[in-house]
C-alpha cells in the first residue's frame, strides 16, 4: 500500500509532477496569472514569466492552460519542448498545431508562413477568437525561432495583436531577450516568479495535504515546517520531494507527526543541491 493511503490520503500530496488541480497560488503566483489573464483578454500581444528552476512556473503554465481551455473564445495551443533545429521544423510544428491548411505538396518555409498567417487571420479576425500559444522552456529558443516569433506579432488590428504569446523560462531568458531590442520592446508583461518565504511554504504544504484529503491532526510540526523552508530555500520543487521523503519515513517508522528531529535526519542524510547559501527574491515586475 502506499505512504498516502496509510495516513488517510487519496493520493500523493507531493508529487513533483505540475498537477493545477495541486497549484499553490502563493501572492506572486496569484498575481502572475491575474496578470496573464488581463493581459490576454486585452490582447496585449506578448508576455514573459521568468524564474528560477523548481519555482512553479510550468504549473503555473498549466493552470492556465487548465483555465483558457474551458474557454469558448480562446484557441489555445501550448509546445513544451521548444528545441528546433531549423526555421522549416518550428514553422511546421506551427502548422501542424493550429490545424493550418498547407499543400502538402508545397511545405516551403514561405508557404507555411502564409498558411500560418491566414489561420491568424481567419480564427482571430474573422471568428473573432483569442490565439494563445504558450513555449514553456523558452529559454532553449534559437534565435531563428525568436524572429518567426517577432515577425507574428506583427500581425495585428487597429486594435489588438492577433497572435498572444507566453514565453515561460528560467532567469537566463532575460538576457537573450535584453540583446534583441526589436523583441524586447515587445513585451507587453514580465514577471518573475521568487521561492517561498516560510508563511507560504507552510500554506503551501497545509494547502497539499487537504488536497489529497488529510483530515487528521496536524501532520507537521511548525520547527519541522521552518527547517524543511530553510533547507529548500522555498523552491517548491525541493519542498515537495523533501515532504515526500519525510512522510515515507514517517510511515516506515510508524510515527503520527512530523517533527524537528525527523526533518534534521532526513537533511543529514540527504545530497545538498549545489545552490546559493540563500535564495535571492527578484522584483516581480522588471
Amino acid at each position: 500500500m502506499s505512504y498516502y493511503r496509510i495516513l488517510g490520503l487519496h493520493d500523493e500530496p507531493f508529487s513533483t509532477s505540475p498537477d493545477p488541480s495541486y497549484f499553490f497560488l502563493s501572492a506572486q503566483h496569484k498575481a502572475a496569472l491575474t496578470r496573464l489573464r488581463i493581459a490576454l483578454s486585452l490582447k496585449r500581444g506578448l508576455s514573459i514569466i521568468v524564474g528560477d528552476v523548481g519555482t512553479g512556473k510550468t504549473t503555473l503554465s498549466r493552470k492556465l492552460a487548465q483555465v483558457l481551455r474551458e474557454e469558448p473564445d480562446v484557441s489555445f495551443h501550448m509546445i513544451l519542448n521548444p528545441y528546433f533545429k531549423t526555421q522549416k521544423q518550428f514553422l511546421t510544428r506551427l502548422v501542424t498545431l493550429f490545424h493550418a491548411s498547407v499543400d502538402p505538396k508545397r511545405t516551403t518555409g514561405l508557404d507555411c508562413i502564409e498558411a500560418v498567417e491566414q489561420f491568424l487571420y481567419k480564427t482571430g479576425v474573422q471568428e473573432k477568437k483569442r490565439i494563445v500559444l504558450l513555449i514553456d522552456e523558452a529559454q532553449l529558443l534559437p534565435d531563428y525561432v525568436l524572429e518567426i516569433l517577432r515577425i507574428l506579432l506583427n500581425y495585428e488590428t487597429n486594435e489588438y495583436k492577433i497572435l498572444q504569446l507566453v514565453l515561460v523560462g528560467q532567469m537566463e531568458l532575460v538576457p537573450v531577450l535584453s540583446r534583441m531590442p526589436n523583441f524586447w520592446d515587445r513585451i507587453a508583461l514580465k514577471c518573475v516568479i521568487n521561492p517561498l518565504d516560510f508563511a507560504e511554504a507552510r500554506e503551501l504544504i497545509q494547502f497539499r495535504l487537504q488536497q489529497a484529503g488529510y483530515k487528521g491532526e496536524k501532520l507537521f510540526e511548525e520547527e519541522a515546517i521552518r527547517l524543511v523552508h530553510q533547507h529548500t530555500k522555498g523552491y517548491p520543487r525541493q519542498m515537495a520531494m523533501m515532504c515526500h521523503n519525510l512522510l515515507e519515513t514517517l510511515v516506515m517508522r510508524d510515527r503520527n507527526v512530523v517533527d524537528e528531529a525527523l526533518v534534521r535526519e532526513t537533511i543529514a542524510k540527504e545530497l545538498r543541491p549545489q545552490e546559493p547559501e540563500t535564495a535571492e527574491r527578484v522584483p516581480s515586475v522588471f
